[in-house]
């Protein structure tokens, strides 16, 4: 006797209900989370994703998803499930861990998403955490000595900064004044969305403590520098090369983070009252060579434009990770998008706020999500990253404010 043929099954729509995040520290013994665990930042962020919204009972969530880059010590023993559990949720709720370096949290949303339009899943908790003062990056990593001595790439691919010159190099339209003007116009665009009340609603306060000066509350973003100017700018060291053009002014930072959202069936999602803040429209990560990693977010977008028949003229809005000013410039000049386009990071960026690596993803979609509630009329927004060891990431979402050819 045959066996019954399997269910068809017809892909759902995916949403991003909503997303918050911590403020993010300065790593090191001086930052604001130098004496706090990183397990407990992903706690508190999930523990207010459920205090946020209590219309969503803890057990229907299905799978908790947590990305870090350096998964060791207490960011480690799949944290996922771990913080699930110090979050209070169910026993019941599943939880693992995962890594794509700078695009961790990214790569838990779209994982994640997956599995609900594929029907495994109707609602998870997706987001990531690096506490870069505990564990920077490459902490116990042993890289195969084959990879440079076989000449798979270049030495500098493993330092980050220095790929960023390499970029330099590449492209040498992309100058160190034209880095620093739009370094010094993210710090601005931020500290203007702070003071209107644009970046605020999604951090989470957090309790911090130190032997020193005991405890305390972190409310805002540590490593904004209000008041920088190209001038200021033009003056700081570049460390990664004599001479370069990378400096610690036109680059996001070390820092420490945390970052959650609610991602949902759409059909769930109404059926339980939650809002409905953005929804899926596709996504793609592309490699690149690794030694200029920072191009990834290029065929990244290409690649996703190509499968969901849109081009870039369609996209209204667009949250692009400040790893290095110089890798968002890259991706303007392909584009054909001017420096200083107001669709671009128009609440500031990682050069202003900060890049806890893996955490990062998820507050790039958390600020498309609220810029869409602000603007009906733009359908279509994307959030792109690159990527260590050369990659790229971009997803593309739809705005349901959209009110049509209004």
């Amino acid at each position: 006797m045959a066996a019954p043929a399997a269910p068809e099954r017809a892909v759902r729509n995916v949403v991003f209900v909503d997303g918050v995040r911590t403020p993010f520290g300065k790593a090191g013994p001086k930052g604001i989370y130098a004496e706090t665990r990183a397990d407990d930042l992903v706690v508190k962020v999930i523990r207010e994703l459920l205090r946020r919204y209590p219309e969503l009972p803890p057990e229907r969530v299905d799978e908790v998803a947590i990305a870090a880059t350096t998964q060791i010590g207490d960011q480690g023993l799949t944290i996922g499930r771990t913080a699930a559990l110090l979050s209070g949720l169910p026993k019941s709720v599943p939880g693992f861990a995962i890594d794509r370096m700078c695009a961790g949290a990214m790569t838990a949303v779209t994982t994640t998403a997956s599995g609900i339009a594929f029907g495994a899943y109707d609602i998870v908790i997706a987001g990531g955490v690096e506490h870069m003062g505990r564990h920077p990056m490459g902490e116990g990593v042993d890289p195969n000595p084959r990879i440079v001595a076989d000449k798979l790439v270049d030495p500098t691919a493993l330092v980050m900064g220095q790929t960023a010159e390499n970029v330099h190099d590449r492209y040498p339209h992309l100058t160190k004044q034209r880095c620093d003007e739009y370094a010094a116009r993210s710090q601005e665009r931020y500290a203007e969305a702070v003071k209107t009340g644009k970046i605020g609603p999604e951090l989470v306060p957090v309790a911090t403590r130190s032997a020193e000066l005991g405890w305390g509350l972190a409310t805002e973003d540590e490593p904004p520098r209000p008041g920088t100017t190209v001038e200021t700018l033009a003056a700081l060291k570049t460390p990664f090369r004599p001479h370069g053009r990378v400096t610690a002014g036109n680059a996001a930072g070390l820092n420490d983070g945390a970052t959650g959202c609610i991602l949902a069936d759409e059909a769930t999602a109404r059926e339980l009252g939650l809002p409905v803040g953005m929804r899926l429209v596709g996504y793609a990560f592309a490699g690149v060579e690794p030694e200029v990693m920072g191009v990834g977010p290029v065929p990244a977008t290409e690649k996703v434009l190509a499968r969901t028949g849109l081009s870039i003229s369609d996209i209204g809005l667009f949250e692009i990770n400040e790893a290095f000013a110089v890798q968002v410039l890259a991706f303007l000049d392909h584009f054909g998008i001017a420096d200083d386009d107001p669709r671009v990071n128009q609440w500031g960026g990682a050069i202003a706020c900060g890049h806890p690596l893996a955490s990062s993803g998820v507050r790039l979609m958390t600020q498309l999500s609220r810029q869409f509630a602000e603007r009906p009329d733009v359908r279509y927004g994307l959030t792109t990253m690159c990527i260590g060891i050369g990659m790229g990431g971009t997803v593309i979402w739809e705005n349901p404010h959209w009110n049509g050819e209004k």
